[in-house]
């Protein structure tokens, strides 16, 4: 009854209070107990409820609450939600998700509104991070459902949500880590959208907070560095950009520098620009050719480069035949037909936007250039696409050819004749689409182009047509893909080149004979073809190589087809039927055809005329070499050699930035790209190996190679061929290199043993009488390679070899041959460190040479390698590079034929048209014998044969040695005392430099290998440049390599120098001027007699010194320069930056904190230093230690963490300091990651400590 009565007073009272909202308080303890009784019925209802309806009950619990209209009861309600919270029956988390994921917790609501936020933010602290961090979001989202104009009235009650928000990004309230708060931020607000009117300051001064750690990341000026298209950091992930807004892929949400978060035009049209970058572009769009992607970034840059290019022509007086216009417009037609052609750019869009970019412009003197672009890709590729896609051309026509009146027929002795017909080829091959298509849409021929469309109509009906002007050229663009019209001109062309069915002609060697035309086709033709006819005609020669290969016709290929294929392989536009074509199916058709002499062209074009073939074909081609040197049916002579000096080019051709990411390919299989048996072929690879890595710091700070994509190919070189290196070689490897064949010795030969051999096998010799006999003892496979050496004991003794030891040579083969090379190498040095000096040691050299050039037992340049390969210590190492001294300069022989090839002959193939005419007198003069054709008439009685050469179109001793000579060059410099041997032999062979293919690399590559020997030979350091440099004088302009300056200081005095000079980077060492512009200013630095230390610091002073010839509004174009230089010299040169970097770190602006009274971040912000002309040392150093370090490769940063861990970190004492140290390695910890993580942890390591 009193529990009735009670209950029956407390529901009147409900109903009074009700009825009187407001007009009645509870005491607190009333509220108190209403509160704790509520929750504990509630605890026993909750307790009862299975764990997976806790979820449901809670949103029920808040819908309930957001039903009600009494402000009182939803208040006291929360307030029972707060207490059930606090008491730990209710997880915080999934109260304030329920209470936010409400549909009835809107804006207009004010009440609720301000309730539901004050118990978030009341409750919230019980919420782990990561819910914290869910929770922002959902707050930030439901803010955002505010709109921007509300009544004044209830801003106070929407506030209490951004007071939550301020809550949470409080940083002592210690409720969410700041870094993912500023990213929810930023996912809602990115730069440049402001944060909601309620928010205001309080989010933006949040993401201001993070403007120093965003610096700290960021890499000063980095929107002004450029890279070098094909230097060693260009591939690497620095460049990268997404390829849909062009904006760097910035790691974090963080509110970086405005400029960063720009498109990067800038960076990829400079790229673009650049000749042969086609693959760098891809690599830093991410761009791949086996997915079809379009581009529209890229397709924006590419018409934006053709609109520059007619605001360029537009002030260009003519258009020079190799001017800069020329070279621009050829460069844009490849790099247009790649994209196109690969679909990452669309034809008919790139064609609107020129359209749209150039109406209204005026620009019609780069109309026909512009015109002969367009028809590049339309030829090539109309006959595969709709008509509709080339149809805007009319549009552009229309725009571009405003003339009333018919335009004149131009001079068709001109090779520009053909880009002002570019027009009439263009609507020539729509209309023949619009007919073959049955297209009902008909393209009258333009009034404007009638006169050149009735030349070519008259022109073609011309059935014999001269190749004294451009009208083949145009017969061809027009009619290419029209093949009743196309057959005449192409065919013209073809016959020119394939020479009279009845006309030979004679090659160099015995019974070579070949077709008889002479003279190639000119590059001025050949570029005044489409790409199209260009196809065509590859086509037609690469079919005619491979139907002579199947039929192996004696008759070897016309000299002029040679050469002219020579020079379409140099066309990147066509390389599927190019070089592709020729590595990957002429090659290997021809191998399978067993047609040697084909074969034996092929390789000669390969390593006398080819440009810029890129790395993966050479290593392709390698392999290749490497298996068909195991082939029983190359073991002859002539090819073996050509094999060997072919693989050899491959290998030390190699740049020191492809030898890694190329032999990575083949960790798997090793062996394919390395010789089974030729030991001086592996002990070039790892020569080169050694400069690679050395030049790219790959091995830095480590001390083996374990681990590394070495190991396996060392280890399989050492399984294939033993050998060991002598230690002035050795010396100059990387540490890990030395290490390993310090660990894998491998026993000699003493001297001893290999004289015992020789006398006991020469009494063999002389005591044996059957002929058979002695040619099967001495022939056979498994004998002791001794052979040669006996040979020099006959002629030292009897001044004569009888019959039988020619048939010994003629039976031992090419391939077994090279060891004999080898061991009567070793006899050699032998022989000559015995020697009693005077009369013997003449006799020595005489039997010598004659074994070379009398008797034709061993080529020059085969004898030469062997010896400078051989791992000879001390006075035997002298002796040996003795010897290769006279066998190169004591009789005139060789001297003779360098200087006369030298004289008579330019390396600039590409302009020349009798090529053939002085090769063959030159052979004429110096014949080859390479099938001891000496040795044959010499003997008694002597032997007669006409051995069947393979043709030879480009090569001789002279050629062949370069490769060699460049080995050579490294081996003198190695040992101190020779040099003076060295600087003789540069003097009278130094010449031969002008026909080198990479003759800057190889001097920089020397210079950068041996800068340690070099450091105290000046004078040998001068002698090298000014050999190598000098050799070139004929065929360069003034100004090409060395400065003024240099020459003037350095060398002889010189005046009139010419500026950096245009070339045809087609057949230029560098593919485009900044690769050549940053090889020869390394190569003036390290031929300076200067320290490196000296030149390293100057280099810095350029603009730490505020030199007057830096324009301050470019002051990051030059630290990007100085970035690029002085990454690609040695050691010595760049480090001294870490001193400027302590030197900085140690100024009492960052020692002393009282000095500075500003925001510490001030100080280290460059581009507001520089903007408002405060200078700051430390800036400036941090900005240039970046450009550095952002061109740096990963072995060259692979020294920051030792430089932190043992350098900076001792000395760092100050908060300033320490943050100085944080700003300089901050943006590199991502390259860390990527490239080496364990220079990630030793850094991580090095802070810690």
């Amino acid at each position: 009854m009193l529990a009735t009565k009670s209950q029956r007073q407390t529901s009147k009272t409900e109903v009074i209070e009700e009825a009187f909202p407001g007009m009645f308080m509870d005491t607190p303890e009333d509220e108190r107990t209403k509160l704790i009784s509520c929750l504990g019925a509630f605890r026993q209802f909750w307790s009862n409820l299975s764990q997976e309806s806790h979820e449901q009950c809670v949103q029920w619990i808040v819908r309930f609450i957001h039903s009600q209209h009494s402000p009182k009861r939803i208040s006291f309600l929360y307030d029972c939600l707060a207490m059930a919270v606090e008491t730990g029956l209710l997880p915080p988390r999934m109260v304030c998700e329920s209470l936010l994921n409400s549909d009835n917790l809107e804006w207009e609501r004010t009440q609720l509104w301000s309730l539901t936020f004050k118990l978030v933010q009341k409750i919230i602290g019980g919420v782990d991070y990561k819910g914290v961090r869910d929770l922002l979001k959902g707050i930030l989202e439901k803010i955002l459902t505010i709109p921007n104009t509300v009544s004044s009235a209830v801003v106070q009650q929407l506030l209490a949500a951004r007071e939550v928000v301020a809550y949470i990004l409080e940083r002592n309230a210690c409720l969410l880590p700041a870094y993912f708060a500023v990213t929810e931020i930023r996912k809602l607000y990115p730069e440049g959208k402001l944060p909601h009117w309620l928010l205001g300051n309080l989010v933006s001064d949040f993401v201001d907070s993070f403007r120093p750690t965003a610096r700290i990341n960021s890499i000063c000026g980095r929107c002004s560095l450029l890279p070098v298209v094909n230097n060693s950091g260009a591939i690497c992930n620095s460049w990268k950009l997404d390829p849909t807004t062009l904006r760097f892929p910035l790691k974090g949400l963080l509110p970086y520098d405005k400029d960063l978060f720009e498109p990067q035009t800038a960076l990829l049209r400079y790229v673009l620009e650049q000749p042969y970058s086609r693959d760098m572009v891809c690599n830093m769009l991410g761009l791949n050719k086996q997915h079809k992607q379009r581009c529209p970034v890229l397709e924006d840059q590419l018409v934006d480069l053709v609109v520059y290019a007619m605001e360029r022509s537009e002030t260009e007086e003519k258009f020079d035949d190799g001017g800069t216009s020329q070279l621009l417009w050829q460069h844009l037609s490849s790099q247009l037909i790649f994209f196109v052609l690969f679909q990452f750019a669309s034809f008919p869009h790139m064609v609107l936007s020129l359209h749209q970019k150039l109406a209204g412009r005026g620009l019609i003197k780069g109309r026909d250039h512009l015109m002969w672009v367009l028809l590049q890709f339309i030829s090539g590729s109309i006959q595969k696409n709709a008509l509709a896609d080339f149809l805007p051309v009319m549009k552009l026509f229309d725009l571009l050819y405003p003339e009333k009146e018919c335009i004149p027929v131009p001079d068709i002795n001109k090779p520009q004749s053909t880009h002002a017909f570019a027009m009439t080829c263009i609507w020539i091959h729509l209309n023949r689409k619009a007919h073959s298509d049955n297209s009902k849409l008909q393209i009258p021929i333009p009034h404007s182009l009638k006169l050149h469309h009735e030349f070519l109509q008259q022109s073609l009906r011309n059935k014999s047509l001269q190749m004294n002007d451009y009208k083949i050229a145009l017969l061809c663009n027009a009619y290419s893909t029209n093949s009743e019209c196309f057959t005449l001109p192409m065919g013209v062309l073809v016959e020119t080149i394939y020479g009279n069915g009845n006309m030979r002609i004679p090659l160099p060697g015995t019974n070579c004979m070949a077709s008889g035309s002479i003279t190639p086709l000119p590059m001025n033709l050949l570029d005044s073809l489409t790409v199209h006819a260009k196809m065509s005609l590859i086509h037609s020669i690469a079919t005619r190589v491979i139907k002579l290969a199947h039929a192996k016709s004696s008759l070897a290929l016309a000299p002029a087809l040679v050469e002219t294929y020579s020079r379409l392989l140099v066309y990147m536009e066509i390389e599927s039927l190019g070089i592709k074509g020729f590595i990957s199916q002429l090659l290997p058709t021809v191998f399978k055809s067993h047609a040697w002499g084909i074969l034996h062209t092929l390789l000669e074009m390969f390593s006398y005329r080819m440009h810029h073939i890129q790395p993966h074909y050479r290593v392709q081609l390698l392999s290749n070499l490497h298996s068909l040197a195991a082939v029983a049916q190359t073991n002859q002579n002539q090819l073996h050699l050509c094999v060997e000096s072919t693989a050899l080019r491959l290998i030390t051709a190699l740049g020191s930035s492809e030898v890694q990411p190329q032999f990575t390919r083949f960790l798997n299989e090793p062996k394919t790209v390395l010789s089974a048996e030729s030991e001086e072929l592996n002990r070039a690879l790892i020569l080169t190996l050694a400069r690679a890595t050395h030049v790219t710091d790959f091995f830095t700070g480590s001390d083996s190679i374990q681990g590394t994509w070495c190991k396996d190919i060392l280890q399989t070189i050492m399984s294939f061929t033993p050998h060991n290196w002598a230690s002035h070689t050795l010396s100059c490897f990387p540490a890990p290199l030395q290490a390993f064949f310090k660990q894998n010795n491998v026993p000699q030969e003493s001297r001893f043993n290999l004289k015992k051999n020789v006398e006991e096998e020469y009494r063999k010799w002389k005591s044996m009488i059957n002929e058979n006999d002695i040619i099967t003892h001495f022939s056979m496979q498994g004998s002791p390679p001794l052979f040669l050496c006996l040979l020099w004991k006959m002629l030292l003794e009897t001044d004569h070899i009888n019959q039988i030891g020619y048939r010994v040579l003629e039976r031992i083969g090419a391939r077994a041959l090279v060891a004999h090379v080898r061991t009567f190498a070793d006899f050699l040095v032998y022989e000559f460190s015995t020697s009693a000096g005077g009369q013997q040691l003449n006799k020595c050299i005489e039997i010598l040479n004659d074994m070379v050039w009398k008797y034709n037992i061993v080529t020059l340049d085969r004898l030469i390698l062997c010896l400078a390969m051989r791992s000879h210590e001390g006075n035997e190492a002298q002796v040996c590079y003795f010897i290769i001294q006279l066998l190169l300069l004591k009789p005139n022989d060789f001297r003779n034929r360098v200087s006369e090839f030298v004289k008579d002959n330019s390396p600039e193939h590409w302009l020349q048209n009798d090529w053939h005419t002085k090769h063959m007198s030159y052979h004429k003069r110096y014949p080859e014998k390479l099938y001891f054709e000496g040795l044959a008439e010499q003997v008694n009685p002597p032997v007669q044969i006409q051995p069947q050469y393979l043709p030879i179109y480009f090569g001789n001793v002279c050629l062949r040695f370069l490769p060699v000579f460049d080995i050579v060059i490294h081996r003198f410099l190695e040992l101190l005392p020779v040099s003076k041997s060295l600087e003789t032999l540069l003097d009278h062979l130094g010449g031969l430099y002008k026909f080198h293919d990479r003759p800057v690399t190889y001097l920089y590559n020397t210079l950068h290998y041996y800068e340690g020997h070099l450091r105290e030979r000046m004078n040998l350091k001068r002698k090298l440049v000014h050999a190598i440099i000098g050799s070139l004088k004929d065929n360069r302009p003034q100004g090409w390599c060395l400065s003024d300056t240099y020459l003037k200081c350095g060398m002889n005095a010189r005046e009139d120098n010419l500026p950096f000079p245009n070339c045809d980077w087609r057949f230029n060492e560098f593919p485009n001027p900044a690769a050549h512009a940053l090889h020869v200013t390394c190569v003036e630095l390290m031929a300076l007699t200067v320290p490196g230390k000296d030149v390293g610091n100057a280099l810095l002073n350029v603009v730490l010194k505020s030199q007057p010839l830096v324009p301050r509004d470019n002051i990051t174009a030059w630290m990007n320069a100085i970035g690029l230089i002085i990454t690609a010299l040695p050691e010595p040169y760049w480090i001294v930056l870490h001193e400027r970097i302590v030197s900085v770190i140690n100024s009492p602006s960052l020692t002393s904190e009282t000095e500075w009274v500003g925001y510490p971040f001030q100080l280290f912000d460059f581009t507001a230093c520089h903007q408002s002309y405060s200078e700051m040392c430390c800036s400036y150093t941090l900005a240039l230690a970046h450009a550095v370090w952002h061109h740096s490769s990963i072995g060259q940063l692979s020294l920051i963490p030792k430089f932190l861990t043992e350098v900076l970190i001792p000395v760092v004492k100050t908060e300033f300091q320490l943050l100085y140290v944080y700003h300089l390695v901050g943006p590199f910890l991502q390259r860390f990651q990527q490239e080496r993580t364990r220079c990630m942890l030793e850094h991580n390591k090095g802070v810690l400590k």
